[in-house]
């Protein structure tokens, strides 16, 4: 039902259960604030989103004021709000003058000069001097952990940190204490927070009191070039802006994406930004005789191509690893290929995925977006904390709104919500798929049911025999209820695996697999940037490594051809649920390091298969002729749900053996990450080994 407001003169209908603030804002109207946040509860802490409600004697905070809480006049005439009345003036005025008091105002200093609430709105509502001359309050400094830099004496209390930390992320070590102007905020055991999204509260912070530690006083805001782009930290491809100054990537911040991540991202995402810059390739290198040489790209290229021309056919491969793009993964399958090659895999974790069964097989079906209508969620050998943070405070947020059940078969893991365990290994799945399982009367009476599957239950030997349970368990919850909804989903750890999968990066007949390449009788195996691998297996084959750092596959190479990063070249990635992505290029790559696709076309002329495209545009013309949905940018193009009754019928004999955990560390899951400094300092803070104290 729709209420009427008159609106600064302006007649407009709002929905029933809105705030008079977003009533506001649908009229037009800018209302400043500090502490109200689109996706955190209401605090009515900061008093500066006051307006005039006419009949009401003293100004009202919009944030907190329903529309539902405005009845019309008693003419019948609808209630008339004013923002801009001298008394709202008057009221902001005074809010901000409360509000700088015990401001220190050294804006010269503060990082967060240049993107400050504070600043922009004491100037747009704020008065031109202040009437008090106390001395300032001092709040002593605390330790968030090494990723946040406290300033708490700009603290003015709007506690967006606090709801943050509790009600998104989970981890509620974080709150006020004491009173009055004697308020602190602050973690209650004075110690740092451990979550795997402690720096957006950086990002919500509206003043300087919480800033980005790892980058303190190194740029302004504006001083970077501003790009938009991808994260390929996980599979989940949240929206990010890289930002650059000169050749060298600055910071990532999060970009607002609903049907991904909202507008969070994990702190892996955010602070990779000096490992970009580590210990990188970035010139050809040729082994010779056990030590590796810079060498020019046409002697790199030309070793490939001898021993190419000196390998049998069937006895060369290639494996993408977690990072590679669709358009690179596309090109060395089209290069082996045309010589007669079959052996290829983007799994390089070994995940028993088969895209023969078609593209509902691998995919999160339900959509990102779905888990906010589920009410019962299966997770089978996964632990999304680790694997997507992002995602999993979205089914927190979705289990915080109430009448979600959640259960979980597999390694025990803390998710921050309640779970029902049901065992280490996969026996309950046989009785959930047979309907005797307590839970699976929880699934099948669910409206919006969802299985979750991780990387954990795809890797296993029995990974088919699971899938295959899986699948049954999802169909049979459904029962037709909602032919639109499929309620079976993959959530992949690994950024390149679905575009992988999509372009058909996998063993064609006679090929042979990732633990078919490691059996140590290889010619030749190309590493396309996959370091996941044990190298130890790779016997005396010769062993091309194309990637962007100095990780395990450029150890064991034999030629390393540098490549470029996701920051510096425009590639598309597949997310989780099938959403076609592109990165775009913020900076370009060091020194000779060139972009993926170009390196495989040079080395296509040089091996006598020349490739039929010399630009990217090019290229992706032929992916998109190959593989049409990967040209529908930033669209889920929903799988064929015909395809679950195939990997439903899936047979195998179900081990007994307990899931394990996909990803041991967190913050030391790709070449990137182990090639940063920050991502270190983390890993070390949350296994408990004493950190060191940051300068100040």
């Amino acid at each position: 039902m729709a209420k009427t407001l008159i609106i600064d003169g302006q007649t407009i209908e709002v929905e029933d259960g809105l705030t008079l603030l977003q009533a506001c804002e649908q009229a037009g109207v800018e209302i400043p604030r500090f502490c109200y946040h689109e996706r955190l509860s209401i605090a009515g802490n900061c008093r500066m989103c006051l307006v005039e409600v006419v009949g009401m004697p003293k100004p009202q905070a919009s944030c907190a004021l329903g529309v539902n809480d405005l009845p019309p006049n008693r003419d019948g005439t609808p209630k008339q709000v004013n923002t801009r009345s001298p008394m709202v003036q008057k009221a902001r005025e005074g809010v901000m003058e409360f509000l700088l008091i015990n401001h220190p105002l050294d804006c010269p200093i503060c990082d967060q000069g240049g993107e400050c609430d504070l600043q922009d709105q004491a100037m747009a509502f704020g008065r031109g001097g202040t009437r008090y001359s106390e001395a300032k309050r001092a709040v002593e400094e605390k330790y968030l952990g090494p990723l946040i830099k406290t300033a708490m004496n700009r603290c003015i209390h709007c506690t967006r940190c606090v709801r943050f930390m509790t009600e998104v992320a989970g981890v509620e070590d974080l709150g006020a204490i004491s009173r009055g102007e004697d308020m602190e905020i602050t973690t209650y055991l004075e110690k740092g927070l451990v979550s795997e999204m402690s720096a957006n509260v950086a990002d919500l912070c509206p003043v300087g009191a919480l800033t980005h530690r790892p980058s303190a006083h190194n740029a302004r805001p504006w001083e970077f070039r501003k790009t938009e782009s991808i994260d390929v930290m996980d599979a989940l491809g949240s929206a990010i802006r890289v930002d650059a100054r000169g050749r060298e990537v600055m910071r990532i911040l999060p970009r607002i994406n609903d049907a991904v991540n909202e507008e969070w991202i994990s702190d892996k995402s955010r602070h990779i930004v000096d490992g970009l810059r580590t210990q990188r390739l970035d010139r050809p290198y040729l082994r010779e005789n056990g030590r590796l040489r810079p060498a020019t790209w046409d002697e790199a290229l030309d070793a490939i191509a001898a021993r190419f021309a000196a390998s049998s056919r069937e006895r060369v491969g290639a494996i993408a690893g977690d990072l590679a793009g669709a358009e690179e993964m596309f090109a060395l399958k089209q290069l082996l290929a045309r010589g007669g090659g079959a052996s290829f895999d983007c799994r390089q974790d070994g995940a028993r995925i088969d895209p023969a069964l078609g593209r509902a097989g691998y995919l999160f079906n339900s959509r990102i977006e779905g888990i906010d209508q589920a009410d019962a969620i299966l997770l089978i050998g996964t632990n999304p904390r680790l694997e997507a943070a992002v995602l999993n405070a979205r089914i927190r947020r979705r289990w915080r709104q109430g009448g979600l059940k959640v259960g979980v078969v597999g390694a025990a893991s803390d998710l921050n919500y309640a779970v029902d365990r049901f065992g280490d290994g996969p026996a309950a799945l046989r009785d959930m798929a047979a309907g005797s399982h307590p839970f699976a009367k929880v699934l099948a009476e669910a409206k919006a049911p969802m299985v979750i599957v991780g990387s954990g239950a795809l890797t296993r030997p029995d990974a088919a025999a699971v899938l295959g349970l899986a699948a049954r368990i999802a169909t049979t919850a459904m029962g037709g209820k909602n032919p639109a909804w499929n309620a079976f989903n993959v959530l992949h750890a690994a950024a390149s695996r679905v575009g992988g999968l999509d372009v058909g990066f996998v063993p064609e007949k006679g090929g042979r697999d990732v633990a078919g390449m490691l059996s140590g009788d290889m010619d030749l195996v190309y590493l396309l940037g996959a370091d996941e691998i044990d190298t130890s297996r790779l016997g005396k084959a010769f062993v091309v490594y194309q990637g962007t750092h100095g990780d395990a596959g450029a150890h064991r190479a034999d030629v390393i051809l540098p490549g470029a990063a996701y920051t510096e070249k425009s590639a598309t990635y597949v997310n989780t649920e099938g959403r076609a992505q592109m990165t775009q290029r913020a900076v370009f790559p060091p020194g000779e390091a060139k972009e993926d696709w170009a390196i495989i076309r040079a080395l296509s002329a040089k091996l006598g298969a020349t490739l039929p495209y010399d630009t990217l545009a090019g290229l992706r013309a032929a992916m998109y002729r190959s593989v049409p949905h990967l040209a529908r940018i930033d669209a889920v193009v929903p799988a064929d749900g015909a395809a679950m009754t195939a990997l439903a019928s899936a047979s195998g004999t179900l081990g007994s053996s307990p899931f394990t955990a996909p990803i041991g560390d967190f913050y030391m899951t790709n070449p990137i990450a182990r090639a940063s400094a920050i991502m270190a300092e983390l890993s070390a803070y949350k296994a408990g080994r004493p950190r060191a104290e940051a300068a100040e």
